[in-house]
């Protein structure tokens, strides 16, 4: 990392929110690079995207400069997850190739790359849009998903007929908001056959997995795969949206060894180079049992402040090395905490935001809880249901990153920050 401090590079960042460079900027030995947000997450998230319009708007924001840039980076999924690749090609940069982020972007591609190295994964297969029914061997209870979606958007759990009726009903309506725009990226790439007659407007059917949550993260440096990184990713009781992720994995030696195995093969299968990734997981903590359910060509921007405060610096670091051509080496327990979490604190049900917290109260509670920061979600006056990029069943109130010495005290200082929190609805 050293030798960055003396580097004087500039790096451009799809995307770019405040809170993501503000965690770039401070990484130790960055202090001398430049971040270039390009385009807002806005453009890139609400509504129906037009990649190729993204596209040349990227290019003529980069073109602009007195000076090109170093390298071009992104750390949330589509459409910024295939247009840094595009963009890396067009100004000769390093970058994962295209077509290795697409068989991991199509879940469907994914599930049949998977097949060829491992049988950590669900029976699985494809439901037509317009006769839906189960395929042969797949029983309730069952998750539905477009091929091509994010942050569990229209990703449905079906435990019977009617709500897989409802179900398909919901996702036939939704599933060109992402799946046409896909389907451009998918005309860029030489596709198989299987794929491409499936194309990016389809369902995926999948055998519901049980037991622990997990996930791994990882890079890939020419040709070499490291994982450096195992997460436990825990839902809320008796439900699918995620309570909280938190970094190191408490889970036994011997499951976290199967699972950097499984992705290391994955990963190397699909032929991800250049770049950082995640590869989320169900296991048994008792029989060791793994399946993979879903692999994503990028790290987590949710986990940053989770390494920065156990190993001493955010996994964007690795995201901006790989992007210059240089190893990451990431560090290990170099941070002040022994374990941190990213909790989701959230509300079930709908309604409209009469108040938030203030910033002083935000200032004062993290003041109070040492290790605690605080980030609400909504605004006044916002109804929850038509945030952009909510889970099907639930809604984000707050992002609450916690630093504690164990499990018990990320726990107690969750719960005190989140009862100091008021909020009101109607």
């Amino acid at each position: 990392m050293d030798r960055e401090a003396t580097d004087d590079t500039t790096i451009a960042v799809l995307g770019a929110d405040e809170t993501n460079l503000d965690v770039l900027r401070a990484m130790p030995g960055h202090e001398r690079q430049r971040f270039v947000p390009v385009l807002t997450p806005e453009e890139m998230q609400l509504g129906e995207v037009s990649v190729p319009d993204l596209l040349d708007r990227a290019v003529a924001t980069l073109d602009e400069r007195e000076t090109p840039v170093d390298a071009i980076v992104g750390f949330w999924d589509f459409p910024i997850s295939t247009l840094v690749p595009l963009l890396a090609r067009h100004y000769d940069l390093h970058s994962a190739p295209l077509s290795a982020v697409v068989k991991c972007e199509h879940k469907y591609w994914s599930r049949l790359e998977q097949q060829k190295v491992t049988d950590a994964y669900p029976r699985f297969g494809l439901v037509d849009l317009d006769e839906p029914r189960l395929p042969d061997g797949i029983e309730f209870p069952v998750w539905l998903k477009p091929v091509k979606s994010y942050s569990s958007e229209l990703a449905f759990h079906v435990r019977d007929a009617q709500q897989f009726a409802d179900a398909m009903a919901e996702i036939a309506d939704g599933v060109g908001r992402l799946g046409r725009p896909f389907e451009w990226v998918l005309d860029q790439v030489d596709l198989p056959r299987e794929i491409a007659e499936v194309g990016g407007q389809a369902c995926l059917v999948e055998q519901a997995m049980t037991g622990a949550r997990a996930a791994t993260e990882g890079y890939v440096h020419d040709g070499r795969v490291v994982v450096y990184g195992v997460l436990d990713s825990i839902p809320y009781p008796q439900r699918s949206s995620f309570l909280r992720h938190q970094y190191p994995s408490q889970l036994p030696e011997r499951v976290q060894r199967e699972l950097v195995d499984v992705s290391e093969r994955v990963i190397a299968q699909v032929g991800l180079d250049w770049t950082t990734f995640s590869v989320e997981f169900f296991c048994d903590p008792d029989s060791g049992a793994v399946s993979v359910l879903e692999i994503n060509p990028r790290h987590s921007q949710s986990h940053a402040e989770l390494f920065a405060d156990v190993d001493g610096i955010a996994n964007h670091h690795a995201m901006v090395e790989l992007a210059l051509g240089h190893d990451p080496d990431m560090p290990r327990g170099k941070g002040p905490y022994e374990i941190a979490a990213k909790w989701y604190h959230r509300r079930f049900d709908d309604g409209v935001v009469r108040r938030v917290p203030t910033a002083e109260e935000i200032a004062r509670i993290e003041r109070d809880i040492p290790g605690v920061r605080l980030s609400p979600v909504p605004q006044e006056g916002q109804r929850l249901s038509e945030m952009p990029a909510q889970d099907s069943y639930s809604y984000e109130l707050t992002d609450v990153i916690v630093g504690a010495r164990d499990e018990a005290e990320l726990v107690a200082k969750y719960e005190s920050a989140v009862a100091a929190l008021d909020y009101e609805f109607d």
